[in-house]
C-alpha cells in the first residue's frame, strides 16, 4: 500500500501570483520543442548541398542521419528517468544547451566521420525532450487537461520543422548557399532558449513563486485531477512488461518510422522526384508539417473533451490512436506514385494530419497506465522504443532509393509498419491498477 507524502505546511497568507502560470509553462515548453525540431530538420534541408560538396551518396547520407538516433533513442529513457529523480527544470535546460552546442558544431564537419560524431552527440542532447515534456505536463496539469497540454506541446515538433524548413532555406539563400550558416545561427538561439526555460520553470506548481492558490487547487482537485505522488511505487520493470505499454510503444514505433523518413528525406524526395529548387522548397517542405502541428494540437484537445464526458480516458486515447494512425498510414502508401508536385504535397499533408492526431495519445496512454512517480521513466522507455525507428528508417530509406531506385518501396514500408502498429494497439486492454 502506498503512503501519501506528508502535506506541505499551510501558507500563512494567500499566494498573490499571476493567473494561468501553467499556460506560461506550456508556452515555454513549446518554444523548446520548436527549437528541437527546427534544429533536427536543418540537416535534411541542407542535405542536397552537403551531398554535393562531399560527394555523399543517398546511402552514406542515410547512415549519417541514422547515427543521430543511436544516442537519441537511449537518451529518451535516460532523460525520463533523470526527470523523475532530479526534476524537469534542470534536465531540460542541460539538454538544450548540449544539443545547441552540437548543432553549431555541424558547421566544422568535413567528412563522414565528423558528421557521424556530430550526429551522435546531437542526438544525446535531443533525446530527453519527449519524456521531460511529459513529466512537466503531468506535474503542471490535471489529468483532465493532460492530453491537451501534451498535444499543444508536441504540436511544436512539426511546427518546428515547418518553421525550420523556410528559416534554414532563407539562411542558405541569404548566405549564398553556405550550408554552415543555419547551424551556427540555430546553435546560438538554443543557448538563449535554455536560459528562458530555466528562468520560467519550476519542477512543480507548488514551488513557483508566481502561482496562485486558485490555480494550485485547479490542478490538484476536482474530477480527473493530478494524481497524488507517493513515496512508493512499482518498479519501472513492472510497467515495461505490460502488454498495453508494449503495444503502445510498437504503435509509436510505426508512427516514428514515417516521421523520421520524412524528416530526413522529404526535401531530397521533392528535389529529385519533382524538381523543386531551393527557393520553392520552403512552401512545399513546410506545408505537411503545418498540417502535423494542427493534428497534434487537435488530437490532444479532442481526446480530453471526450475523456471528460465518458470518464474513460484509456479507451478514448487508445481508439483515437488506432483510427488516426491507421488512416494516416493508408494515405502514405500512394504519396510516391502521384505525378504532380501539388498532389504529392497535398496527399502527404493529409497523411501527416491524420498521423499526428494520434501523437498526443501515445504519451497520454502512458500517463493513464503508470504510477505518477514512474511517469518520466516509463514514458522515456516508450519513447526509446519508438525512436528505434529513427536508427533504421533514414538508412533503410536511403538504401531503397539508392539501390532499388524506388521511392514507392520506401513509402510503402513506412505506411505498412504504421498500420501494423495501429492493429497491435487495437487488441490490448488497460492494465489493472497496482500498488507497491
Amino acid at each position: 500500500m502506498t503512503r501519501p507524502r506528508p502535506a506541505e505546511p499551510a501558507e500563512t497568507t494567500a499566494r498573490r501570483g499571476l493567473p494561468g502560470m501553467r499556460w506560461a509553462v506550456l508556452g515555454t515548453n513549446i518554444g523548446v520543442l520548436v527549437l528541437n525540431y527546427g534544429d533536427r530538420a536543418a540537416l535534411g534541408v541542407a542535405a542536397p548541398l552537403i551531398m554535393a560538396e562531399f560527394g555523399f551518396s543517398q546511402t552514406t547520407m542515410g547512415l549519417i542521419m541514422s547515427a543521430f538516433a543511436l544516442t537519441y533513442a537511449p537518451a529518451c529513457f535516460l532523460g525520463g528517468a533523470l526527470s523523475d529523480r532530479y526534476g524537469p527544470r534542470r534536465v531540460m535546460a542541460g539538454a538544450v544547451i548540449w544539443w545547441s552546442l552540437w548543432t553549431a558544431a555541424t558547421a566544422v564537419c568535413f567528412n563522414v566521420l565528423t558528421f557521424v560524431v556530430q550526429r551522435l552527440m546531437f542526438g544525446l542532447g535531443e533525446g530527453p525532450q519527449g519524456a521531460v515534456t511529459a513529466r512537466t505536463m503531468a506535474n503542471w496539469f490535471p489529468k483532465r487537461e493532460y492530453a491537451t497540454a501534451v498535444g499543444l506541446s508536441f504540436a511544436a515538433n512539426p511546427l518546428g520543422a515547418a518553421i525550420g524548413t523556410p528559416v534554414v532555406t532563407a539562411l542558405l539563400v541569404w548566405s549564398g548557399h553556405t550550408w554552415q550558416m543555419p547551424f551556427l545561427v540555430l546553435g546560438g538561439v538554443g543557448v538563449l532558449v535554455a536560459a528562458a526555460w530555466y528562468a520560467v520553470l519550476r519542477d512543480r506548481p507548488e514551488q513557483h513563486p508566481l502561482i496562485t492558490d486558485t490555480e494550485i487547487r485547479h490542478i490538484t482537485s476536482g474530477a480527473l485531477a493530478r494524481p497524488p505522488e507517493t513515496d512508493e511505487a512499482p518498479p519501472v520493470r513492472h510497467y515495461v512488461r505490460q502488454p498495453a505499454v508494449l503495444a503502445n510503444a510498437f504503435a509509436f514505433f510505426g508512427f516514428s518510422w514515417v516521421l523520421f523518413m520524412f524528416l530526413s528525406w522529404y526535401p531530397v524526395f521533392l528535389t529529385e522526384e519533382h524538381g523543386i529548387d531551393l527557393e520553392n522548397l520552403a512552401w512545399a517542405g513546410a506545408l505537411p508539417w503545418i498540417a502535423g502541428a494542427i493534428g497534434t494540437a487537435l488530437g490532444g484537445i479532442m481526446s480530453d473533451r471526450i475523456a471528460r464526458r465518458t470518464q474513460a480516458p484509456f479507451a478514448v486515447r487508445r481508439w483515437s490512436a488506432v483510427v488516426c494512425l491507421g488512416a494516416g498510414a493508408l494515405l502514405c502508401l500512394p504519396v510516391a506514385a502521384v505525378g504532380g508536385t501539388f498532389s504529392a504535397v497535398a496527399l502527404l499533408a493529409a497523411a501527416l494530419l491524420l498521423l499526428y492526431l494520434s501523437n498526443a495519445q501515445f504519451f497520454a496512454l502512458v500517463e493513464d497506465c503508470v504510477h505518477p512517480a514512474r511517469l518520466g521513466a516509463v514514458t522515456g522507455f516508450v519513447h526509446f522504443c519508438a525512436n528505434l525507428a529513427a536508427i533504421v528508417a533514414p538508412a533503410a530509406t536511403g538504401f531503397l532509393v539508392d539501390r532499388l531506385d524506388s521511392w514507392p518501396a520506401a513509402f510503402g514500408l513506412a505506411g505498412g509498419l504504421a498500420l501494423v502498429g495501429a492493429l497491435a494497439l487495437a487488441v490490448v486492454r488497460r492494465p489493472q491498477p497496482t500498488t507497491a
